[in-house]
């Protein structure tokens, strides 16, 4: 008979993640990020106590940031490591469904843990419980079900015999990785269970590396050997598969141009002669001109998303499209030729298939020509009393970059100002979350990418808006001593959609704090902000102070935050390519019909899927 040791289900939980362990031998939990309450305070808080010195349990200040902060850690390691989130029941587990939602698009691994309601019923309903008139197994936590991978709710202690193992395996599944939630019922928590000693032995999961088959193989050797203009698209699984060497010496051997979605940009060096830059909505015109004559595209770990495909209206040649991928799913998209497989296997199988096969290549003017037309925007105003733009502030915090430094963001106008002109000198070098497109995850995620990567230089871009969305951790990250930059950028409201409400004939409303109803012009002061939660930070007038002011942040022992106004009105005019935004057919604005003539034609160039 085995043997066995007495715990509470929560003691369990807790033992059990510490045995987990990645290839290197660190734990693939790298610690817990916790909010108690009423729901988990007694069990599992007690339980993270018992074994702080084995896995550390770190206090945030909002459950929806704790889980960026553990997402921009996942992300930048490549999904490598992980780390846990735990909650109360009510507004706190639901505090954490956006974030779960952002680790299901981006298909990072997050293990969500919020408190549920009694299993036992006996005391219900109780605080913050959620009552379904019509059934009683639903609990707040249900929220979850639609934005993780694996949902499970623990009712009985010996349910996490099978639980733990089906957590871990999907967040360490290529193909599956997205965010777990267990909720854990608070009286189960504190319940003793006999565990078999076997459960606690320490396990190492290993990244499955998929091969490719024979004859999809066969079939995506033979299209690209019949191209003349083919084109590779990298997204992000070319990190998440730690390829992007073999991704370079691939195209580098075949002669194939590269151009990169927001989650794939950094796979190849700026300088790269085949890398053609940022590609779709965002893009430049030197990849979305390559893409636009491709006869051939190959997605290599992307998902295709609409800023990618300029809402499959960007390939206009209606090429052959193989993706590469681990997942059936992004693999057949849009009617494409599969090659289910781990982008680095793949990528070396297809090389062995092609032999000796050297495409054209891409003419070299089309990325000497984009620089020529970009670079002049990111350069330092000629002392004009101007708002400074954001090509401009992108230009300075570019300047005062070197090849340690990580440049971040998340939503509104930077991510699309960065893809384009940001210059990234090796992988790692530029994360964005895109996928979801989350604003306030800016601030929580800079701390993330500096915990899982201390010696890099990590610079946050961040707007006014993104900032007031969320801004708590600066706290955190200030209490913790945890050092990074941040740069915000105050167009005093939301720019990038006022943009895009006047791209398509609507009036400026709601957007900019000027267009929307108030008594008092709106005036925060973002410095004192930052600095009241123990930040140091500066506010600066000119792209010269910023300069300045940047050559500095390597003294800060914590959070260093710079604030410069900027005008809400400039876009890089360069690049860039039609998205599908819908324009109502009708309206009292002429602005509005002649935008809707606009996009009607425009969908005409939509591939169909």
């Amino acid at each position: 008979m085995s043997k066995t040791i007495r715990l509470t289900a929560a003691q369990a939980l807790v033992r059990y993640l510490t045995a987990q362990l990645t290839e290197s031998g660190d734990p693939f939990i790298a610690g817990v990020w916790a909010i108690f309450g009423h729901g988990n305070v007694a069990g599992l808080g007690e339980a993270l106590h018992a074994s702080r010195d084995a896995i550390p349990t770190w206090r945030g200040h909002n459950e929806q940031t704790m889980c960026h902060t553990a997402l921009a850690y996942t992300k930048q390691l490549g999904r490598s490591r992980a780390m846990a989130v735990t909650s109360s029941i009510g507004p706190g587990a639901t505090n954490m469904v956006t974030a779960a939602a952002l680790a299901h698009v981006n298909r990072l691994p997050l293990l969500l843990i919020p408190g549920d309601v009694f299993a036992n019923r006996g005391p219900d309903p109780v605080l913050q419980q959620i009552e379904d008139f019509s059934d009683g197994t639903t609990s707040a936590n249900d929220c979850f079900k639609p934005v993780t991978r694996y949902f499970d709710r623990i009712t009985r202690p010996e349910q996490l015999l099978t639980a733990l193992p089906r957590a871990f395996r999907t967040m360490t599944d290529p193909a599956e990785c997205g965010p777990v939630c267990l909720a854990f019922c608070q009286d189960v928590q504190a319940e003793a269970f006999d565990w078999p000693e076997s459960f606690f032995a320490p396990r190492t999961w290993h990244l499955r590396r998929q091969g490719p088959d024979a004859y999809e193989l066969s079939e995506a050797a033979d299209a690209i050997r019949a191209a003349k203009h083919p084109v590779i698209v990298a997204g992000g699984g070319t990190h998440y598969s730690h390829a992007c060497a073999e991704l370079q010496a691939f195209a580098a051997r075949h002669n194939i141009p590269v151009v990169e979605t927001q989650a794939g940009k950094s796979a190849l060096p700026w300088d790269d002669a085949l890398n053609l830059g940022p590609v779709g909505v965002t893009g430049a015109s030197s990849a979305n001109e390559a893409c636009a004559k491709a006869d051939l595209v190959l997605g290599v770990g992307t998902r295709f998303q609409d800023f990618t495909t300029g809402s499959w209206a960007l390939f206009a040649a209606n090429p052959t499209l193989i993706s590469l991928n681990v997942a059936a799913y992004d693999a057949m998209k849009h009617g494409a030729m599969p090659l289910m497989a781990d982008a680095r296997e793949g990528l070396e199988a297809l090389t062995n298939a092609l032999g000796d096969y050297t495409a054209e290549g891409p003419d070299a003017a089309l990325k000497s020509d984009w620089f020529a037309a970009v670079d002049p925007l990111t350069e330092a105003p000629d002392g004009d009393n101007a708002l400074p733009t954001d090509q401009q502030v992108i230009g300075a915090v570019q300047r005062a970059s070197h090849e340690d430094t990580v440049v971040m963001c998340a939503a509104g106008t930077m991510p699309g100002e960065l893809h384009k002109l940001w210059k990234a000198p090796r992988p790692g070098a530029y994360h964005m979350e895109y996928g979801f497109s989350c604003m306030g995850y800016e601030i929580a995620g800079a701390m993330g990418i500096k915990l899982a990567q201390p010696e890099r230089d990590v610079i946050c871009m961040v707007g006014d808006g993104s900032y007031m969305m969320a801004n708590s951790e600066m706290a955190t990250a200030a209490m913790m001593g945890v050092p990074f930059t941040v740069v915000i950028t105050d167009n005093r409201g939301y720019g990038c959609i006022n943009r895009l409400q006047m791209g398509t004939g609507g009036a400026e409303f709601n957007n900019l704090l000027e267009h929307t109803i108030h008594s008092q012009p709106s005036n925060i002061d973002f410095a004192a902000h930052a600095a009241s939660m123990g930040a140091e930070a500066v506010q600066v007038n000119t792209i010269e102070e910023l300069e300045a002011a940047l050559a500095t942040r390597h003294k800060a022992t914590g959070p260093y935050v710079v604030v410069i106004n900027t005008d809400p009105y400039p876009s890089t005019p360069h690049g860039g390519h039609w998205w599908d935004v819908a324009v109502p057919e009708t309206s009292t604005r002429d602005e509005v019909a002649q935008a809707r003539k606009a996009y009607e034609t425009a969908r005409k160039s939509q591939i169909a899927g």
